[in-house]
């Protein structure tokens, strides 16, 4: 095998996020040929889209996520703390303080191909205080790039800037640059000059008329009065589900493609 194809998906959101990746997770494996799937599931808790917990990630294994990549909301349910801490499938960002449970990248084998995947998280228009995300991630690569030339960074930030700044600085170091955080897919999926592929936002899976998978009266409630409010998973459909392919050169770990899927489903879940 010359080439593999890896699918990669925006943040699901709640339980609707979880659901439509669970009722489409099959076809799209068969039509887009995937050989692994990489998630971001920071906001995959049904309860109010903020977190993960231990049973969603048995979820996530039970339908073959490879690796689920988080963000900001990786420690808002405490019960995800010893798993993170025993686990490698699941991982946080890089660039939190080392004391934090759990770890900023991981490895994987797929089709006997090593594949290393990186979590790092913007300093820009974040609340977190975090360390360096350049200087992160290049400490990292000078263990994980004498292990494969596989290699795939989440990008978990806000400002666009920040997220094509990493990309352009890794280009031709890692296969490919994905972003994450806004929920919102951008349309400037492409393959740099050096050969990473790169997209500012994967996107999301939820409620499509919903504001980055809250329900949307909520947020403007809260944008029109500045009051506080109390988050709640949109749950009407249509959902979206929304992501990309990378087909990378298995040698060269250099990516030959990107693809983006946007998939609308109005059906109920």
């Amino acid at each position: 095998m010359n080439t593999l194809r890896v699918l990669l998906l925006g943040d699901l959101f709640g339980k609707p996020g979880v659901n439509i990746f669970i009722r489409h997770i099959d076809d799209i494996r068969k039509k887009y040929r995937v050989d692994a799937t990489i998630v971001n599931g920071e906001n995959t808790a049904f309860q109010n889209g903020m977190g993960i917990t231990p049973d969603i990630m048995e979820l996530f294994k039970k339908y073959k996520v490879d690796v689920v990549t988080s963000g900001n909301h990786i420690f808002d349910k405490k019960e995800i703390y010893p798993y993170l801490t025993n686990n490698s499938d699941l991982i946080r960002p890089a660039n939190l303080p080392n004391i934090a449970p759990g770890k900023g990248f991981t490895t994987f084998v797929c089709q006997g191909f090593l594949i290393g995947v990186i979590n790092i998280m913007g300093r820009v228009f974040m609340s977190q205080h975090v360390e360096c995300p350049f200087r992160t991630i290049d400490s990292i690569l000078m263990y994980l790039s004498q292990k494969t030339p596989i290699i795939f960074i989440d990008n978990h930030a806000e400002a666009t800037s920040e997220k094509l700044a990493i990309g352009y600085y890794f280009d031709g170091k890692v296969s490919g640059v994905v972003g994450t955080h806004t929920h919102v897919q951008t349309n400037d999926a492409r393959i740099l000059p050096g050969g990473t592929a790169y997209i500012t936002d994967l996107g999301m899976g939820g409620a499509l008329n919903s504001m980055i998978g809250v329900k949307k009266e909520i947020l403007l409630q809260k944008m029109l009065t500045q009051m506080p409010a109390k988050y709640e998973v949109a749950t009407e459909p249509p959902y979206v589900l929304s992501g990309v392919i990378i087909e990378v050169d298995t040698k060269t770990g250099k990516s030959k493609s990107i693809e983006t899927i946007y998939l609308v489903d109005h059906e109920s879940l």
